[in-house]
């Protein structure tokens, strides 16, 4: 079985309340199964939603309370990140879950590549906050990119 991020199986939990149907992703979902999960909704956010992105770091800082994550007009929803990491760390572990394939860029599910916080689509080197808490549990993290250009998961 495998986390992957709702968004990309074309479920609209985008913050904007659209999604990011990856067909690659599409096609992974007829062969394997899969749970849908976004951290963010798991973490009492609301879709739609503000831009979120970490200020100061990375998710690994975030989950050491040295950065926060912050919406588009200012407001700290950091709480809000890390109660959904910790939810979506307890499903796969619930269900064993070694493997997920989780949305690039994302402050949440972002995997080497995230926003750097200044909300100019400006990107870092870095992990999103659920990433990062995954793979120090042991979670091996796929992009819809790696999908997309023939990774096997």
């Amino acid at each position: 079985m495998i986390l992957v991020s709702a968004c990309l199986c074309g479920i609209n939990t985008k913050y904007n309340g659209e999604n990011n149907l990856s067909q690659g992703v599409l096609k992974l979902i007829r062969k394997e199964k899969m749970i849908p999960i976004c951290p963010e909704q798991l973490g009492g956010l609301t879709t739609p939603r503000k831009p979120c992105e970490i200020c100061g770091g990375t998710g690994g800082d975030v989950l050491d309370r040295k950065a926060i994550v912050i919406t588009s007009d200012g407001k700290n929803v950091t709480d809000n990140f890390l109660r959904g990491a910790y939810e979506t760390l307890n499903l796969a572990k619930a269900f064993n879950i070694r493997k997920a394939i989780l949305k690039s860029k994302s402050p949440s599910c972002g995997y080497n590549k995230i926003y750097d916080g200044s909300f100019k689509r400006n990107i870092i080197k870095g992990n999103g906050v659920t990433t990062e808490l995954l793979i120090k549990n042991g979670v091996k993290i796929y992009t819809e990119e790696d999908i997309s250009s023939g990774s096997k998961v």
